[in-house]
Formats: C-alpha cells, structure tokens, sequence
C-alpha cells in the first residue's frame, strides 16, 4: 500500500509540474501533492505599506484580467495570501524570495521588498491561463533570486510618441517579467518629449515636426501632418512613482552632443555659427546638426536642463546618449576649433570626450552618474560613465577592462526593431533577431576575466520606434522576445534551456492573450534554409517547423499536389518553392522560395574579409544561395560591410564561358547606406592568377531600395570569378554624416 501511495503522490508532482511554466525560469522548483484555490473569499496579507504596493498590484492583476479583487488586512488568516518581506540591512541587493504554496495558503517572504514583489510575479504566473471566479494553482516551494543587478528594458518615445496610459502598461510588462529598470529616450533629432520650465520652446517648438516620412527609408513619400506631443513634468512624475511602485527605476536620456535637431530647431544659437536653418526632421537617420561645443552658452543650457530633468527622475543614473554625433560643424565651427586649442584637445574626438566628462562633472557634482552609449569611449572615456555597448560588445568588453561598469545591449541580440521573422509582415528598421537568437545572449563576454565580469551590471533591450508608430505596433515587436531577455537575465545560465523555455513560452503565449498584448507569432514561422548541395551543384532547401505542433508540407512551382516534407530538397533550376504549415488541418502559416539559379549559385564561395557582426547574413553563401532580395531591406538575406569593400572569390567548378556579372546591392543613402562606388570583375583559370574582366562605375537599375550593378564584358572562360564591391568608404559630401564610415549591402551575385 505504501509504495501505492508513493505512486500516487510522484504521479501528482508530476502531473503539477506541468503547470510550472513560469519564465523566467526560478533557481529551484519544488513540486507538492496538492493545491490551494484562490476564489472571492481569500484575504491578501500585508503588514506594511510596502507590501500593500505588492497586494495592491496583485488585486489589479486580478481585476483586470480574472474580473474580482480580495479584501486586504494586515491580521494573519486562514486561506489567505501573505506577504511577509524579512527586514534585512539597508542596502540589500539580492532580492531574493521564497514562495510556498500549501493547500492552506500562499506565503510570499523577499529578503528585500523588491524580492517579495518578484515572488508575487511567479505567483501570477502559477494563475490558470482561463479566466474563471475560482483560481487553482499547484502546491509548490520555490527558492530564487536574480542573476544580475541591471535588468531592463528601453523605449523611444521621439520619433514616435506613446500615451501616458500605454507607458505605464509598458511599465507593468517589465514588471511581470521581473525587469527593474526603464531607459526612457526622450530627446531626438525628430522631437523632445520631455517639458522644460525654463525653456518652453523645447516643447512648443522642438516637440513637433510638419510631417513623416511613408515607408522605410528613404521613403515613399512624407504624410505632411505635423506631428507630436510632449509629457508635462507632472505626467512624468506620475510615471516615475507608477515605477517606483513596482520597484523599477526610470532612467531618463537626454541626448548630447548630437541626436539635437528638435533643440537646435526651438533654439538656433545652440548650434554652432553658419550652420542652420534648423528643422525638427521628419524622416531617420544621422544629422549633422548638434551642440556647439565651443559656446559656454551651450553648457549652461544643458545644465539647466539637467537640473531640471534631476528634479523629476530620482534615478542615480543619468542618459545622456554620446552616439552618432558627425563631427563635420564642429571641423568647421572656429569656436569649436578654438576650443580644441585651448583644451590642449587633438582633434574632434577628443572634443567629445571633453564635452561628455564636462557634463559628467556637473551632473556628479549633483551626486548622479551618467550612462552614454559606447561612443563616449572615442576619445578618452568619462572617469566614472557607465557604458552602454550597442555596437557590438567590444565597446562593454572594452570598458570593463578599464574597470568601469557596463550594461550590455548589442544589436546582434537585443535590438527589438529588428524583424523577428524572415519574412517580414510589416516594415521595420531590417536586420532578423528570432526570439531563441535573443535567449542565446549570454551578458558575460568570454574575453573578460572573472574580476572583469564584475563589471557587467547586466543587459537591456533597446526599442527605437521609427517604424512603431502606435501601442500595437510596439507589443508586436517587444513579445515573445521580452520574456526571452528576461530569462536571460534572471536565470542562471546553467539552468537555461531552449527546449524548455519554448515548451513554457507556449504557455505564456496564452497569458499575452489574457493581457490583452498584441505579439508576434513568428515563433511558429516556418523555417527555411537555403544551404551548398554536396555536389555544389544547385542548392538545398531545408525546411523546419514546430513538428510536435502541426504538419509541415510543400509544392515546387505552385503543384496543386502538396507532399509531407520529409527531408532537405535539392533545387537545380529556376524554381519556386513553398512550404505549407497546418495545424488541425488549418493552414497557420506559409513561405515561399523564389530560387534564381544561374552559372554561381551554389557554388563555393569565399570572401577575403568577414562581414560586419551587425549584419552577418548567412556568411558567404548568402551571396550565391539563388535568393535576391526583392524588398531591399538589411536582413538575413544581405550582408554589409562599414567603411570596406567585399571580395568575393566564387568557384565555378568547371572553366566555362561567362559573360557577365551582376550585383544586388542595397540603395539608402542618408543613414550611412550607399550603392557601391564600383564593381570589378575578375577571371582565372587557377584561383591564383587572375586578369580583369570589367568594371562597373554606375548603377545600372535601381528599384526602390535595390541597386543593381551590371558589369558586361567580351565572353571568356574561367573557372574562378574575383567580384570586387567597392565601398563609398565614407559618406560623401554634404550628405548626412559627412566623413563618417559608408555602409554597402550586398545580397546575390550572379555570373551569366
């Protein structure tokens, strides 16, 4: 009998264990036979009145998602749910919690009042998914506490602004997720959002634009409708207690020295002399229009600025941005220049570095410390600045070994504009980051050392909004990644993984529903890979979906017969072929291949320099896979180089007559983008002696966003084709960024 009952109560842990799908994933689980209901006559204990913020957040969540709420007392009772924060030292930094559940009641005990808040977000997610008058969640023991102090998530609210409402349920999202901090970018070239007492204009002029670009850029045309709003400091101190009370952080960013067209617009003598008219921009990208940093002017008005931001945002970080600021103005400024020479400066860079440690000194002396993306280390880094690496993580690696701390956000990992499917169902800004390349980050670069990796306070995400213009839009692209980042950096490493975190987001897909959250189904996108044949004879397809889920099949060149898909198709002509996903037998989803085969693709491919981390493609063979980008957008099927040119080597497998070369490159000018100076083309019968072939100085076609180079030349014969894409190198004269290092996007080559 007794090993009956052993049975049994293994059996019923089991059984509840599959209710545990809380993410991020806690330290330790442990499963009790079992349960405790929650209904209309359970009281939520609180004995102080920084555990009521917990109980009151608690009742919302009930109120609005189940439709009741529960009386809240500070006496101890039967069926109730106790909130019961340790009073530990001032100081404490852990936030650890314990959360007990028996068939009596709910115990919820934080080392710190944040960790009890964190404990109460585990509970939430014990909640059934169904709504009903009645809650059952599974007996269990939980021991967690998060992995790295800094734990956020971003929002730009300048070149498209959110309303009051929406920011705080912005709020409650990082909440529920166990997120403590709020990067709340304020200030842009395309609007300042943030009211200023002392300068109303900022708001009254430099808070508006007379319109918005259509499309990604450079656009399809522009919507002429001014465009704005700011928040009043009241409402922002709203927004800085709604935090607060979910033991989040608003760190504000006022960005300095570039990024300032809206300033500049409302207050023309902040920039330098002969530049100007000033706008505030309606479209994206990099300006040239930034502080002047030879004028005192200038200093005293961003100190009251920041005085008055201060006042507002009790946070002891301070954003002050640094990133993307073209130094040409300042080249040509003679109060910059002056300076230059009276600081014992070398150049612009250095000029920077002395604006941003000015700053840095005034807003220390306030007893704050300032944050600036990674560009504030060109030039001599601010002696006590937090880093924030964006490009990359050499710039966080970087600053920690210089001993100085660090917030990771690379956008190879966390930047949420990017698209989250490979074929994307609204515009966006380009690049592909899926939610499982988004779980793979791992904060901790392994260049650092033990005593270096102290320095990384942890990792957020970053939601620049050119192409989010309402809520909607902004949910769609944050979940499911959000609960990825989350886990990321709540749990521990060695207790992450994917194939269980996808089995839990299955469920947490169905508490977005509950919310009310828009989110991107991309999750169950089929998959597709287009990869060398063994023969380098045409190319692979292989395709891949969630198999547990539904059924994958797919036709070639619209057969109305549709085949289960079994296994990788080997494609060696012109074809098209698409892959069908049904599940129930309701088709969810579908995705079709154009394959354009000529003499290259296929074959094997080498290229003299790696591609930019940022914009890796699938490696080489990106550019002979058969697949040509139609849309012209920077995404999996391009790669780019910044300020280099690619080189390509293709082996044809066989010496054979070519005619021509062509090449599929990307036209963007004004964001650093630009067609290629030239391509040149080579041929050999070796791989090691080459003679030129021809060369292209001009686009030849240009459709949208897409430049073609055509590079036509006598027919002759060879095995190995050399294909030189020359980069603009820097951004030409007079355009935006002047000097700066050009980008060039290429996405197929074709030999004919």
């Amino acid at each position: 009998m007794k090993r009956f009952f052993f049975l049994f109560l293994l059996l019923a842990q089991v059984a509840s264990a599959q209710d545990i799908n809380i993410i991020p994933k806690p330290a330790s689980v442990q499963v009790k036979p079992g349960k405790f209901t929650i209904s209309h006559n359970t009281t939520i204990v609180a004995k102080d009145n920084e555990d009521r913020k917990s109980a009151e957040f608690l009742n919302e969540y009930l109120q609005e998602v189940y439709g009741f709420k529960l009386d809240i007392d500070k006496k101890e009772k039967k069926n109730s749910i106790r909130f019961a924060t340790r009073k530990p030292s001032k100081g404490a930094e852990k936030d650890a919690y314990n959360l007990n559940v028996t068939d009596k009641g709910v115990t919820i005990e934080g080392d710190t009042y944040a960790g009890t808040f964190y404990g109460l977000q585990s509970l939430i997610q014990l909640l059934p998914v169904e709504k009903s008058a009645s809650l059952e969640i599974p007996a269990v023991a939980i021991q967690d506490a998060p992995r790295f102090s800094y734990r956020g998530m971003h929002l730009d609210v300048a070149r498209h602004m959110f309303p009051v409402s929406f920011i705080k349920k912005y709020i409650d999202y990082l909440a529920l997720h166990k997120m403590n901090y709020f990067h709340w970018h304020l200030t842009e070239d395309q609007g300042w959002r943030i009211e200023i007492k002392k300068y109303p204009k900022l708001t009254e002029v430099g808070g508006y634009r007379d319109g918005t670009i259509i499309g990604r850029y450079p656009g399809t045309g522009n919507t002429g409708k001014r465009y704005g709003g700011f928040y009043t400091q009241e409402e922002a101190k709203e927004i800085v207690k709604y935090a607060a009370d979910r033991h989040i952080t608003v760190i504000p960013e006022i960005e300095m020295p570039g990024h300032s067209s809206a300033a500049l617009t409302a207050y023309p003598w902040l920039g330098c002399p002969e530049t100007g008219p000033y706008k505030v921009e309606q479209t994206w990208g990099i300006f040239d229009d930034v502080y002047c940093a030879g004028k005192e002017t200038t200093f005293t008005f961003l100190q009251d600025v920041m005085d008055e931001v201060m006042a507002i945002f009790p946070s002891k970080y301070m954003h002050i941005g640094g990133d993307e600021s073209p130094k040409t103005n300042w080249k040509n400024c003679p109060l910059c220049q002056k300076r230059i020479k009276e600081e014992g400066l070398e150049d612009e860079h250095e000029l920077q570095s002395y604006f941003i440690q000015r700053m840095e000194k005034y807003i220390n002396s306030k007893g704050r410390t300032i944050i600036g993306w990674d560009e504030i280390l060109e030039g001599g880094l601010a002696p006590n600045a937090i880093v924030m690496s964006w490009r990359g993580e050499a710039g966080g690696i970087a600053a920690a070994q210089q001993n100085h701390y660090v917030i990771m956000t690379p956008g190879t990992h966390v930047y949420f504009d990017h698209s989250q499917s490979q074929r994307e169902d609204s515009v966006t800004i380009g690049g592909f980051t899926t939610v499982q390349k988004a779980y793979s980050y791992e904060p901790i670069p392994k260049e650092l050392t033990p005593e270096q990796a102290k320095y990384v306070l942890g990792a957020q995400a970053n939601v620049w909004t050119e192409y989010m213009s309402n809520p909607a839009k902004v949910e769609y692209q944050i979940f499911p990644r959000m609960s990825a980042l989350s886990e990321v950096l709540w749990t521990a490493p060695e207790k992450k993984n994917w194939s269980d975190f996808e089995k839990r987001l299955l469920t947490q897909f169905k508490r977005y529903d509950l919310w009310g959250a828009n989110y991107s189904n991309a999750f169950y996108d089929i998959e597709a890979e287009v990869l060398p044949s063994p023969d380098n004879q045409g190319v692979t397809i292989k395709l891949g979906a969630k198999e547990d889920l539904g059924k994958l099949v797919y036709t070639v060149n619209g057969q109305q017969a549709e085949k289960e898909y079994t296994s990788p198709l080997v494609i060696k002509e012109p074809a098209k072929v698409t892959g069908l996903y049904y599940k129930d037998d309701k088709l969810i989803d579908s995705l079709t291949l154009k394959l354009n085969i000529n003499k290259a693709t296929g074959k094997s491919i080498a290229l003299k320099e790696k591609p930019s981390e940022y914009f890796p493609g699938n490696g080489a063979f990106t550019l002979v896979d058969g697949i040509i980008n139609r849309k012209g957008g920077r995404d999996q099927q391009s790669i780019g180089y910044s300020g280099s040119d690619l080189e390509a080597t293709i082996d044809l497998g066989t010496t054979q007559q070519v005619n021509n070369v062509v090449v599929h490159a990307l036209n963007a000018g004004g964001t650093y983008v630009y067609p290629p100076k030239a391509v040149e083309v080579y041929g050999s019968a070796d791989g090691k002696n080459f003679k030129p072939l021809g060369t292209a100085n001009a686009v030849t076609q240009v459709e949208g966003s897409k430049a073609i180079m055509k590079v036509d030349f006598a027919p002759t014969t060879a095995r190995f084709v050399k294909v030189a894409v020359r980069n603009q190198q820097s951004v030409p004269e007079g355009k935006q960024g002047e000097g700066e290092k050009a980008w060039v996007f290429v996405d197929e080559i074709e030999v004919n």
